[in-house]
């Protein structure tokens, strides 16, 4: 949805001083089909001025500083350093990334950062930003959150889950005999005639 939205936004405002001049109601418009219109829109314009005031207009080259503009955390700042500038200073870590990572077995964490800092452990340093792709595009398109294509995913050998589908698969399925419960004659209420 992202990649639909963007090309009209960037050809509308091409520089961060445009995007600083932007209109919130105008802008939550315009990105609304991308959800959380209201906080995009206030994080974008707030990103753009402070690209302004601090930067001269200037995506920074740090971490640090990437960090500090509004709306923007390691994720994406890891995307600006690695897919935009071609500096791999961590591993992107959004839904995919965190799924994949722990179905694979390669870290226990559920924390974005942590997942990030067991990943940096396991790749080397120049694959971080293409290893964070490949996951991310495996996840969209085999290892979906709910139903994971196991049968025609190239990773199901090494899988961990994969292998525990699989075993259950192989699992005859049992069922234990349901116990009759006794059936006792119920007690009849005694007549009018035998209380007499």
């Amino acid at each position: 949805m992202i990649n639909t939205v963007t090309p009209k936004l960037f050809a509308k405002y091409p520089n961060a001083a445009a995007l600083a001049r932007a209109d919130q109601p105008t802008l939550e418009e315009e990105i609304h089909s991308t959800g959380f219109f209201r906080m995009k829109a206030k994080s974008l314009i707030g990103m753009a001025k402070a690209l302004v005031e601090r930067h001269g207009g200037e995506v920074p080259q740090t971490m640090d500083e990437l960090v500090e503009l509004p709306g923007v955390a390691r994720k994406t700042a890891n995307v600006v350093l690695g897919t935009a500038l071609g500096k791999n200073e961590g591993v992107v870590v959004d839904t995919h990334v965190a799924r994949l990572a722990q179905r694979l077995g390669l870290t226990v964490e559920t924390d974005p950062v942590k997942i990030e800092q067991d990943l940096m452990q396991l790749v080397p340093r120049d694959q971080w930003t293409v290893f964070a792709h490949r996951l991310i595009w495996h996840g969209r398109r085999v290892c979906t959150a709910k139903n994971p294509d196991h049968e025609h995913c190239l990773l199901a050998p090494v899988c961990p889950t994969a292998a525990l589908v699989k075993l259950a698969a192989k699992k005859p399925v049992t069922t234990k005999p349901v116990a009759k419960k006794p059936v006792v004659a119920a007690k009849k209420k005694p007549t009018k005639q035998a209380r007499a």
